[in-house]
């Protein structure tokens, strides 16, 4: 069903309900009043109401007419509720009864607006309505054509509702007066005409003292206005006289009509308000006053009232009063052309004559043109020589896209007129919101109204009317004002282009405004200033020699102390949250909040800036000077995963450390958890966070004992730096913190030596850190302590090395347990000393772990980890180590050695290391040490351990000893094997492989559980030579089918 016919059907419902429930002659009456009233309503106001809404509007307006009264207008104003009224409604109601006049509704509308509120529903049915000698309602006409009764309109209107009486008063005086206005302004109008006709008459009569040809094209003005081009509201007749020496326009008696009908005032206090020099014009021979009153209409349209003044003369030619019209000018007199219009086309012919084009010439055309163009009410006020000035610059500018403006000040001093121009494409409601801003506060206006034209001109036209206290005289300069309106409508893009070019020139400018220009979204430009700008593009420039991401943290003038703003650029997607506020608020800021922007980029992918506000808790004034710089450095270092994410970051804020020397701390805070410090790790971290003066004393000690290039005696200056640290632990008031305080302060004292200043071949600082310890020196060290202790420490790999002398032996182990792997190393030292007694002086082990290992499944992926963290273990080793050359000992490069000479060091092969001997001596190599392939023991140019089984044989001679001392011959005589291992070890696999008889029943490893009860001998050797034979093989590669019932191969994480 259309919107047409859904209107048709509910009126017919509402006539179907008001006919069952109405009396037969008053139903019909009003059903034919309810015809009338929905008749001319929009179909689409009605779609959406219900039969109910209608039937009781309609109904309520019904009962409201029925008796006028005390007469008209009649208004209603009030919130229906069904209690009450028989009917609600969700909007406050306005209902009016007036008899037909025009401006009702083009004034009531107005009045609604002007109390800020929104209308809903406008009803205006016109209708012939037949009233008894008392003014009661008897019928309502089928039309409004017909001779019987009078037309009445009546209006319906719903508004936003108001709740509050104090509201619902001020809607309903406000619409009072302004019908009240109406009704004088309509009533009035025919003798408003007759006055008009007697002043021209009166003129004829005594012709003012002026130019003729002045009187006629003035007498020709008003005859113009009287042949409706002016809508008379109101008139007025004064008298000028004296008192007291000055001049009064003092009310003549009885004269006012319209909407200046009745009042109490006997002077206009508008004259007596106006400057003397202006008051004086009041006495100028001159017929007409043509201006803007200072109060907008109530009928009508809410324009400001247009005002003719017609000056009175006595027969001496003197000024003895005026004649007043109030009123508006038609819409025909803003469509005439000027030719068409007195006074105007006067001024404008004069205006061509002195601007002194030839005729029919393209300047005389443009300028006709520009003249007919201009804003009309403009034309009625300005003086020929303003106009003249204003046209012919408008005409120079052309269609140059440059922002002009043209000021006119009114000559009664309550506003200024101000004609703008602005290139038509930056033209928009922020702009002219902006520039009327800068024009309310130079003229320190209170209130202003505009219009503008946007045609097919390069330039759009504003004209803007600033309202200013009556009688103010601000200073302005119209030069300057147009420069600062000239700034306001400059694109954020043409200042970019501008500070682009300041920055880096006009070449390189204008290459990075093609490349960025266009790329900057709305958001970005709205807070973010082209400075501001041009910086973020010098950092987005850097992003493909940076790996993809550069930072800036800045503080902002206007943000409170503890504030903090961080950009991250990103050039290979936005950054999740997820990733970048972990890493701030482990640097010791709160995020706030975070404004992301997606910026284009013509020639490559777009970049995302993240810009996020943070907080921060330090006491004091931040020297963002420099920690700026430690910031950036370290944020990115955490970002590529140089450096680990932990509260150990919030050091380089609180005490002001790079990442490096953080680096220091937390790889001593790693080493004590393997130690079995008592203290978890984040309780370290809180620790060394809340005393940053003795942790800065702490890196202070550790460079004044590491640094190779430290000026002075540098035991004096250690002496002299311990003491200061242990007069500040002394005021460490919780014991705890003093705990960890003390220990931090025993390692770096036990340390011997460090790589933390060696570089590597580029030049480049080492990224990972290694410390030689003097285990006696280590408060807490779990017994038996070695004599040296080597820990390497990255964000990939931790390993340690225990030493029992300097001549001693052992191998590497490739470790799984996270927590303790020192506590795993350490047992095995034990038995390596014990083991080593008889062939070297004593033992060695080691151990490390790779602390990011690949996803689980990759095999090949985690072997290449693996080597790769081998090797930063053995160079984390190797840069502490004495060399031999030519019999003599090197020290490492870079390296302050606390201990005597030490270049005996060898490694070996064990779990999880027993194919990288070729990798361990090839790591050698580099540093060019004097054991060459002799550091590893086994590889291309020794004995491979797994191949030769030197270790598994041997320890199976005594394997067949046991057994023969028990009777069995393991060689020919089946015998069950529960080991622990798998067939890819050294030890494991060449033992389950000396003999065809062992029947393998249960083993596990670090990963799996095999458990074959019932295994066939012959068959499971085959199957176990298989699997040492394939690479990096573990119990998973086990062949299933082969296994007994009841058995199978379960990896360790299985729950059940």
């Amino acid at each position: 069903m259309n919107t047409e016919d859904r209107k048709l059907e509910l009126i017919e419902n509402v006539i179907n309900r008001i006919r069952t429930r109405m009396p037969g002659e008053q139903a019909e009456a009003a059903a034919r009043f309810v015809a009338n009233y929905y008749q001319e309503v929009d179909p689409d106001d009605l779609a959406g109401r219900s039969v109910d809404d209608l039937y009781g509007a309609v109904l309520s307006h019904w009962h409201f007419i029925q008796r006028l009264g005390d007469g008209l207008p009649k208004l209603r104003v009030y919130n229906p509720n069904v209690p009450e009224h028989g009917w609600q409604s969700s909007h406050t109601i306005i209902e009016i009864l007036n008899d037909d006049m025009p401006f009702l509704v083009d004034s009531i509308v107005p009045e609604v607006n002007r109390q800020g509120l929104t209308l809903h529903l406008i009803i205006h049915p016109v209708m012939r309505v037949v009233r008894d000698e008392n003014s009661q309602l008897i019928d309502v006409a089928a039309g409004r054509h017909g001779t019987v009764g009078n037309l009445e309109s009546l209006i319906h209107l719903e508004v936003d509702r108001r709740s509050d009486a104090p509201a619902l008063d001020a809607l309903q005086s406000g619409l009072a007066r302004v019908l009240e206005d109406v009704r004088a302004a309509v009533e009035d109008w025919p003798a408003m005409r007759t006055r008009l006709a007697d002043v021209l008459a009166e003129i004829n009569r005594n012709p003012p003292p002026q130019e003729p040809a002045e009187t006629a094209e003035d007498r020709d003005f008003l005859q113009w206005i009287a042949d409706n081009h002016f809508t008379l509201l109101g008139y007025r007749q004064y008298d000028l006289e004296i008192e007291n020496g000055v001049d009064v326009l003092r009310v003549a008696p009885d004269s006012g009509l319209g909407i200046l009908r009745g009042g109490t005032d006997t002077v206009s206090g508008s004259f007596a308000t106006l400057p003397p020099e202006v008051r004086a014009q009041a006495r100028e021979q001159k017929l007409l006053i043509l201006a803007k009153s200072n109060a907008r209409a109530t009928v009508h349209r809410q324009a400001y009232l247009d005002y003719i003044g017609v000056k009175r003369f006595n027969r001496q030619g003197e000024v003895i009063g005026e004649h007043r019209f109030l009123g508006l000018f038609t819409y025909t007199a803003y469509n005439a052309s000027l030719t068409d219009i007195p006074l105007l086309r006067r001024k404008v012919n004069r205006v061509m004559e002195r601007a002194g084009f030839l005729p029919n010439s393209h300047g005389a055309k443009a300028l006709a043109v520009l003249l007919e163009q201009y804003p009309r009410d403009e034309l009625f006020q300005i003086d020929e020589e303003q106009l003249y000035t204003t046209a012919m610059g408008i005409l120079r500018l052309g269609e140059r896209q440059k922002t002009r403006l043209f000021v006119r000040r009114d000559p009664y001093g309550r506003f200024f007129s101000c004609l703008i121009f602005v290139p038509r494409d930056r033209y928009n409601t922020e702009l002219r919101e902006q520039m009327q801003d800068v024009l309310m506060t130079a003229f320190a206006g209170i209130s202003a109204e505009f219009s503008v034209q946007l045609s097919e001109s390069m330039l759009a036209r504003v004209l803007m009317i600033i309202h200013t206290p009556q009688g103010s005289a601000p200073e302005y300069d119209v030069r300057e004002l147009e420069q600062r309106l000239a700034e306001t409508a400059r694109l954020w893009e043409d200042k970019l282009i501008q500070a682009l070019i300041d920055h880096c020139g006009e070449e390189l400018g204008n290459q990075r405004i093609l490349r960025y220009g266009a790329g900057f979204p709305a958001a970005y430009r709205e807070t973010v200033g082209v400075r501001a700008a041009v910086y973020d593009i010098d950092l987005m420039e850097t992003l493909a020699q940076c790996g993809g991401i550069a930072v800036n943290l800045y503080v902002l003038l206007e943000d409170p102390p503890g504030a903090l703003r961080f950009r991250i650029y990103h050039s290979e997607g936005p950054v999740t949250l997820s990733a970048s506020l972990p890493m701030l608020e482990h640097m010791g800021v709160r995020v706030i909040d975070e404004q992301p922007y997606c910026i284009a980029r013509r020639d490559a992918s777009p970049v995302w800036i993240h810009d996020f506000g943070l907080r921060h808790d330090l006491t004091g004034e931040l020297p963002i000077e420099r920690l700026r710089t430690l910031f950036h450095e370290a944020f990115l270092k955490i970002w590529r995963g140089e450096v680990e994410n932990d509260n150990f970051n919030r050091l380089v804020l609180v005490a002001g450390l790079d990442w490096r020397q953080v680096k220091v701390l937390r790889a001593y805070g790693q080493y004590l958890r393997q130690i079995g410090f008592t203290f978890s790790r984040s309780y370290v971290q809180a620790t060394v966070a809340a005393h940053p003066a003795i942790v800065r004393s702490l890196i202070e000690l550790f460079e004044i004992r590491f640094d190779p290039n430290h000026s002075g005696d540098r035991a004096v200056h250690e002496e002299t730096k311990v003491k200061t640290i242990l007069e500040a632990l002394d005021q460490v008031e919780n014991i705890d913190d003093d705990r960890i305080l003390r220990q931090f302060l025993a390692l770096i004292r036990a340390t011997l030596r460090t790589n933390y200043y060696r570089r590597d071949e580029g030049a480049d600082l080492k990224h990972y850190l290694s410390f030689k310890f003097d285990p006696k020196q280590v408060p807490g060290l779990p017994e038996p302590r070695p004599m040296f202790e080597i820990f390497v420490f990255s964000p990939r790999i931790e390993g340690i090395h225990l030493r029992g002398g300097h001549v001693a032996r052992g191998g590497l182990r490739w470790s799984d347990r996270m927590e303790d792997f020192r506590t795993e190393v350490l047992g095995l030292v034990k038995a390596q000393v014990v083991k080593n007694a008889v062939i070297v002086p004593t033992g060695s082990k080691g151990g490390f772990v790779i602390k990011r290992p690949p996803p689980p499944g990759d095999r090949d992926a985690l072997l290449r980890e693996g080597i790769a963290c081998y090797q930063t273990y053995l160079h984390g080793l190797l840069d502490i180590t004495d060399n031999l050359v030519a019999g003599h000992v090197s020290p490492p490069p870079n390296v302050v050695r606390h201990d005597s000479d030490d270049a005996y060091l060898v490694v070996a092969a064990d779990k999880g290391t027993a194919t990288f001997s070729d990798t361990a001596n090839a790591v050698a190599r580099e540093y060019g040490f004097w054991l060459d392939d002799a550091f590893a023991s086994g590889g291309s140019a020794g004995y491979d351990h797994k191949k030769m089984g030197i270790t598994a044989r041997g320890a199976w001679e005594s394997v067949k000893r046991h057994f023969r001392e028990l009777g069995l011959d393991t060689q020919s005589q089946d015998f069950t094997v529960v080991g622990i291992g798998d067939m890819s070890g050294d030890v494991f696999g060449n033992g389950m492989l000396r003999s065809r008889h062992i029947r393998l029943v249960a083993a596990f490893d670090h990963r799996h559980i095999f458990i074959d009860p019932n295994p066939d001998p012959e068959t499971s050797f085959i199957e176990r030579e298989r699997i040492f034979a394939l690479p990096r093989s573990s119990w998973a590669d086990y062949d299933g089918k082969l296994i007994s019932k009841g058995g199978g191969v379960w990896p360790r994480s299985a729950k059940s």
